[in-house]
């Protein structure tokens, strides 16, 4: 079998080649990056490690050619039209090369009503994949939980979780264990007649209840003190992404972040980490990440 995984020096993406590490050997493993010097360790243990640019076809397809599975993680782009631009590049390309198994990572802010910046592009995914001939998967991951434990400095400063979610719930899941299920479904073809999970923990959290489990684990009292969208877009603009995180709260807000599946335990045969076993872990072992 030959497995490709594009954007792998990535956040998602190492995590993934490490777990499919577990699962197949390095040999099989062929990574796909914008930049080969990022994955000199990886090419050590024996990946095979080809240039990728997701807006050169060219690239793209000898990326792909002889995969039996593929797994795609999108760039971090942050328009709905650039995503689909370079998407339209990599399923032609899988296409042309004739793909085995396709899988792809989605997101849980797909909706049709959904005002998040980047709904456009994963409301296209499912679209686009059912008009071709490709075997596929698409994985949804919830919102990462990752990101809350380097966050938990500043919402002890602050007293509160400031999120402009009003009355609605959010739900986790983290890069460890979706990294996990996209290994686990590459190398099991059982699990490819479904053509869509969604990756998520157990339950989801109304703010006060997330601001209870980050006290806990913190041992710092910390409220909910919602901030109006604007106000948290432009305290967290860094990057030019205070508008794109904002959009993804306002569809929060509208109850479209709160979705919670058993899809990780059909998967993995047991239930992911819960929130708060999992940011106690975290913050043990000294974890450091990206905010928000």
């Amino acid at each position: 079998m030959k497995y490709v995984v594009t954007g792998a020096t990535g956040h998602l993406g190492r995590q993934v080649v490490a777990q499919l590490m577990q699962l197949t050997a390095p040999t099989t493993i062929t990574l796909g990056v914008h930049t080969p010097a990022k994955a000199a360790d990886l090419a050590a243990l024996g990946m095979a490690v080809q240039p990728l640019d997701y807006q050169d076809p060219t690239s793209v397809r000898a990326v792909l050619t002889g995969a039996d599975v593929a797994i795609y993680i999108p760039s971090k782009s942050h328009t709905s039209f650039s995503r689909v631009q370079e998407f339209e590049n990599v399923v032609t390309a899988a296409e042309a090369a004739r793909v085995g198994h396709f899988l792809v990572m989605g997101f849980i802010a797909d909706q049709a009503t959904n005002p998040f910046d980047l709904s456009a592009f994963y409301g296209y995914v499912p679209r686009r994949l059912a008009e071709t001939d490709l075997s596929y998967t698409i994985l949804r991951n919830a919102l990462y939980a990752d990101p809350l434990v380097p966050y938990l400095s500043e919402l002890i400063a602050r007293g509160n979780v400031i999120y402009p979610m009003g009355d609605a719930s959010l739900s986790f899941i983290s890069l460890a264990e979706s990294a996990a299920a996209f290994a686990k479904v590459a190398v099991t073809p059982q699990l490819w007649t479904q053509p869509s999970y969604t990756l998520t923990q157990e339950r989801s959290y109304t703010m006060p209840a997330l601001a209870r489990v980050l006290s806990q684990v913190a041992q710092a009292p910390i409220g909910y003190a919602p901030v109006t969208l604007q106000q948290f877009a432009d305290l967290y603009n860094e990057g030019n992404e205070g508008h794109m995180l904002a959009s993804m709260y306002a569809g929060g807000a509208q109850g479209l972040l709160a979705t919670v599946t058993a899809d990780f335990r059909r998967i993995m045969g047991r239930p992911a980490q819960s929130l708060p076993d999992f940011l106690t872990a975290q913050l043990a072992a000294g974890d450091n990440g990206a905010k928000h």
